[in-house]
């Protein structure tokens, strides 16, 4: 039995997430079954995040094992050449030790957000980024921003499905950068609550838009309280960019 470690790239705009679901199509589903369909082996793909509906992945990494040996050469195409949606592509194949885990052997992930801030309608980024006509406040998006650095209490910015034992999470860094009408927010931690990066790039668009200042965006993350959060940016500006190890 030998494990295997792969990157992948995905467009989350026709899956219903990562996680396999009887209800529609996901990436690990497509991955399953397009590595059961040269190696007639029924194999689990182990993603290292979670990613939901319409959610993209620029470094998703997972890990599964083979019986059959198969050189390493012919491994990638052969999955590459089975996936049904050409919305995945594997973009890297490494053998690693039995006990490499790509879900609870990472350190930190970092999602990115995409903001597209203009008038005009989205046309080759349709489905992959946030829209938004009202200029932004860039200076005060990062300095509300700033006060998410640290370790918190993210009961605010909590999806009332999540399943995380605690809201108790430590965000490394932030970093929002501008470049013309592209806005991009990444967000950087060892593990992320459900909806939490949407939750808080809404209550940031907020503070940009003018809608809340400083203090009334610091009051509902120190709320703790669903209930308070602006609505969650849509799942098309999310990325999965980076995971460490």
């Amino acid at each position: 039995m030998q494990r295997y470690k792969i990157k992948i790239e995905y467009e989350g705009t026709p899956f219903v997430g990562w996680q396999f679901q009887k209800n529609g199509q996901s990436v690990q589903g497509v991955l399953q079954r397009a590595i059961f369909n040269f190696s007639k082996e029924n194999v689990i793909v182990t993603g290292a995040g979670r990613t939901d509906s319409g959610v993209h992945a620029l470094a998703q990494i997972a890990h599964f094992d083979l019986k059959k040996k198969i050189p390493k050469k012919n491994l990638l195409p052969a999955i590459n050449q089975n996936i049904s949606n050409k919305s995945v592509t594997v973009l890297k194949i490494n053998r690693v030790n039995k006990n490499f885990h790509a879900r609870h052997d990472a350190q930190k992930r970092t999602y990115e957000y995409l903001i597209v801030n203009r008038q005009s309608p989205l046309a080759l980024q349709k489905n992959k980024a946030w829209h938004i006509r009202k200029k932004l406040d860039i200076k005060t998006m990062k300095k509300g921003a700033k006060l998410l650095l640290g370790t918190h209490d993210f009961s605010t910015y909590r999806a009332a499905s999540c399943g995380a034992k605690s809201p108790i999470k430590t965000m490394e860094k932030i970093l929002i950068k501008k470049n013309k009408d592209k806005i991009s927010l990444q967000f950087t931690s060892r593990s992320f609550l459900q909806q939490q990066v949407r939750s808080m790039v809404g209550c940031i668009k907020y503070l940009g838009e003018g809608k809340w200042n400083i203090e009334a965006f610091q009051k509902v993350f120190k709320s703790k309280k669903r209930s308070k959060c602006a609505p969650p940016a849509p799942a098309c500006g999310l990325y999965l960019k980076n995971i460490f190890y």
